[in-house]
């Protein structure tokens, strides 16, 4: 860490930025490139802030090796908007398929049941969303607008490693917590949106990448704001964007460009959640009640063994006063929650690995 000042922040979003971002951004805060005023003031008609959009836009199709036949937009809303924008634009006369997995999608479906059909193809809930359908098993329907389905669930730790690509129709994914964590194959794909605030950069910016023909589909009595068609004929300048999130972005898509990509990002996500996963699976004191096949290279849950609050409690407090933050559960399901997006680093993760082994040893002389 370049600055020992700073916290090791797990929180699941708004999440850790790349302190090297930060860094540039800081240095061309006040005047950027010596154009004598902040990205934050700047026209998003201008010349200079045509350069960042565009070249946001282009590293991220070079990033995920995004074909010709996609447009990337940045929206705002926050991917909960995208939960009702969907359905106004594509599922006004057939079903939609969705694949219940937790929270976000269950979020999705409160929208759905605004007047639009859907089904439930594959839930997880009797499993209380701690692990996840197999998707190679779900049967689709061919009437159906889209399948839905959230690839990372922030709650409960787990993340499809595989999706259903035999779904005869465009398949629809929400990405917010795990876009740019690892390669993928966008044709197999309709339409991906996330979320900026986990591993693209602040909250406000919201991606979505969608096909072509698709946009062609888009309901024209959805409201023109609601219309994908009327950002992507105005390339996301329909009106005035979150130019300074999408900066940001743009920082971070050059940056992981920089180092070597999404493989080498995998990679490095990998090791992480190896590192972090070992720590837990062999503590006397907590547990991930994930199954290993499901669990999320992104959102580690664990819990105490005996689900002692006032164990876990004490072990946020122990924590925090050690440097590591932002790791209480989600409210809904309580215990501990480690975000270790892509801006975590492996020694970071190797610390709070270490802290968790000697709080266990710690807690199990106490428990004696």
């Amino acid at each position: 860490m370049t600055n020992t000042n700073r916290i090791i922040n797990f929180s699941a979003g708004p999440a850790a930025i790349p302190e090297s971002v930060l860094l540039e951004a800081q240095s061309n805060l006040f005047n950027y490139k010596g154009l004598g005023l902040s990205v934050m003031e700047m026209s998003h008609r201008s010349k200079a802030y045509d350069a960042i959009h565009n070249d946001a836009i282009n590293d991220l199709k070079t990033l995920l090796n995004v074909p010709d036949n996609y447009r990337i937009l940045f929206l705002q809303g926050g991917a909960s908007m995208q939960f009702a924008m969907l359905p106004m634009n594509f599922a006004q006369h057939q079903p939609v398929d969705v694949i219940h997995t937790g929270s976000w999608t269950k979020k999705a479906i409160d929208e759905l049941k605004k007047g639009y059909q859907y089904r439930v193809v594959a839930s997880s809930e009797d499993q209380k969303f701690l692990g996840l359908p197999d998707a190679s098993k779900i049967s689709f329907n061919d009437d159906a607008a889209y399948t839905y389905m959230c690839s990372n669930n922030t709650i409960f730790g787990t993340q499809f490693k595989t999706f259903p690509t035999h779904s005869k129709r465009p398949l629809v994914v929400d990405m917010s917590s795990d876009i740019l964590s690892r390669p993928l194959n966008v044709s197999d794909f309709g339409i991906i949106f996330a979320g900026a605030q986990k591993n693209i950069g602040p909250s406000g910016v919201t991606v979505v990448i969608i096909k072509d023909e698709l946009l062609d589909t888009c309901h024209p009595d959805a409201p023109v704001f609601f219309n994908y068609t009327s950002h992507a004929s105005a390339n996301s300048l329909y009106n005035t964007p979150p130019t300074f999130g999408i900066y940001i972005a743009h920082l971070v898509f050059k940056r992981l460009l920089e180092l070597g990509g999404l493989k080498e990002q995998e990679k490095q996500n990998t090791l992480k959640a190896n590192c972090l996963y070992q720590a837990i699976d062999e503590s006397s004191q907590f547990y991930c009640p994930v199954p290993k096949e499901d669990r999320s290279p992104m959102n580690v849950v664990f819990r105490h063994q005996d689900h002692n609050e006032s164990i876990e409690s004490a072990f946020i407090s122990e924590a925090k006063a050690a440097g590591f933050d932002g790791l209480k559960g989600h409210r809904s399901v309580g215990g501990l929650r480690a975000s270790i997006y892509n801006a975590q680093e492996l020694a970071q993760i190797e610390q709070f690995s270490t802290f968790i082994r000697e709080f266990s040893k710690k807690a199990l002389v106490h428990s004696h």
